[in-house]
């Protein structure tokens, strides 16, 4: 599955993905094969930076 393209649906399926099925982010864009970078640069574009001890975008 392609990510979505709209930043704020892009934060939620991270999130969501995050929550339920990946116990870190690293673990997250390794197994799905996502730029960290690039994922992190978009998200911070409107303002979301990654929580390590909540596991989520805030």
């Amino acid at each position: 599955m392609s990510l979505p393209k709209d930043p704020y649906m892009l934060l939620s399926y991270v999130n969501t993905k995050l929550r339920d099925e990946y116990a870190s982010l690293s673990e997250f864009a390794d197994q799905e094969e996502i730029d960290l970078n690039a994922l992190t640069k978009v998200l911070a574009a409107i303002d979301y930076h990654y929580d390590e001890n909540l596991r989520q975008f805030r």
